[in-house]
């Protein structure tokens, strides 16, 4: 096994172990940590699949904005950080149904699946090509979603700044 294999396994496992704390921990708070790193292990992911855009934007957009965000959420709230974020409605079994029929399905998939090897390629860079595609190609749309997400965001101001009529 070469050197890039073992870290892949190891960022593998860090993601996994991490997701599976987010999903089944009965803290909000510890919750919030594993998805820090699950996010990690992601990021790193996408380092060893050499899309470095993907690996900075993950770190960014995920990491800088949105469990940042989480976090502020959780710890400026009063009182609530011992909250059970588990519910009496859970369906175990119908969830295991659903499960095993997709992991069948993917483990299938898999195993019929002719992988061939393929020769390696130079790698290069995906930022400036991304970057040169948004600024020309996709230029309309790029713009379009920053004036979604510009008004999005102030529909949450006014909605979060709106006083409650008793």
């Amino acid at each position: 096994m070469d050197l890039f294999t073992v870290i892949f396994y190891v960022f593998a496992v860090i993601t996994l172990g991490s997701a599976s704390i987010v999903v089944f921990s009965r803290n909000i708070v510890h919750s919030a940590f594993a998805l820090l790193f699950a996010f990690f292990g992601v990021a790193g992911i996408y380092v060893l699949l050499m899309a470095d855009f993907l690996a900075v934007t993950q770190l960014m957009i995920y990491v800088g904005g949105i469990l940042v965000l989480l976090f502020f959420g959780v710890m400026l709230t009063q009182r609530q950080i011992d909250v059970d974020i588990r519910t009496g409605s859970i369906q175990v079994i119908p969830a295991l149904v659903i499960v095993s029929a997709l992991a069948g399905t993917l483990v299938g998939m898999f195993w019929s699946t002719a992988w061939k090897p393929t020769s390696l390629t130079p790698i290069e860079p995906t930022a400036a090509k991304i970057g040169e595609l948004l600024l020309t190609n996709y230029l309309l749309p790029f713009e379009v979603a920053s004036v979604v997400l510009l008004v999005a965001l102030i529909g949450a101001a006014m909605i979060a700044r709106r006083e409650k009529k008793a």
